[in-house]
């Protein structure tokens, strides 16, 4: 967590960390949720062995919903590319196509 770049918004200081931290249960540790409190990070990580209807799939739903669009694409999914900037360059053409197709649906 100290390696996130500062996160641009309102006027000041930028700030350096984010508020919060969403996980699911394979990083839930008493260790790791101290440190992100040591940092002024609040933790939402799922607690191990619990049932499910934590509440977090509805904030990760977002995330995983993206990153399975981006896997539709073979050049994403399996990275054939050795360099990095041709390879985010494929990645940025399949946001594109994702922005795209969602806002070509009809919105009624």
């Amino acid at each position: 967590m100290d390696k996130v770049p500062p996160v641009a918004g309102k006027r000041g200081h930028p700030r350096r960390r984010p508020r919060s931290l969403y996980a699911d249960r394979a990083y839930h540790c008493a260790a790791r949720a101290l440190a992100l409190l040591s940092r002024k990070i609040q933790p939402f990580i799922a607690q191990r062995g619990a049932a499910h209807g934590s509440g977090l799939g509805k904030i990760r739903f977002v995330v995983e919903r993206s990153l399975s669009w981006l896997h539709q694409c073979r050049r994403l999914r399996v990275r054939y590319e050795r360099r990095d900037d041709i390879h985010e360059a494929f990645l940025i053409l399949g946001c594109i196509l994702i922005c795209y197709r969602e806002l070509a649906r009809p919105f009624c």
